[in-house]
């Protein structure tokens, strides 16, 4: 059973738009704070927020590259987060099975 605590802080982290657009440009590399920023029509202070969400919630790492601060994405907190929505993915494949059998069951017997 995955951690409640670790699943909550990954939803709590993705249910802001602004973090998950951070974590789309973080997927397609490293980036500055400053970088992060760009794109919003926000403070630097105010992007720094949301990175320390973020972070907490373990889907992004910072590190130190001579002057440059760059975050980088950490996949696995989502892999987990996929993983524990995968199985209600196949419960709603299963009931809609049993929706279309019953469907195609009362079309055939009303003609």
């Amino acid at each position: 059973m995955v951690a409640s605590a670790t699943l909550d802080a990954t939803f709590a982290a993705l249910a802001d738009p602004t973090r998950r657009a951070i974590l789309a440009r973080l997927a397609t590399g490293d980036a500055t704070v400053t970088e992060l920023a760009a794109p919003f029509a926000m403070s630097q202070p105010a992007v720094s927020k949301h990175l320390r969400v973020l972070e907490r919630a373990g889907l992004i790492s910072r590190g130190r590259d001579a002057q440059r601060r760059p975050c980088r994405l950490v996949a696995e907190p989502l892999k987990t987060a996929t993983d524990w929505l995968a199985d209600y993915r196949d419960y709603w494949e299963t009931s809609y099975q049993r929706l279309d059998a019953l469907l195609d069951d009362l079309q055939g017997g009303g003609t």
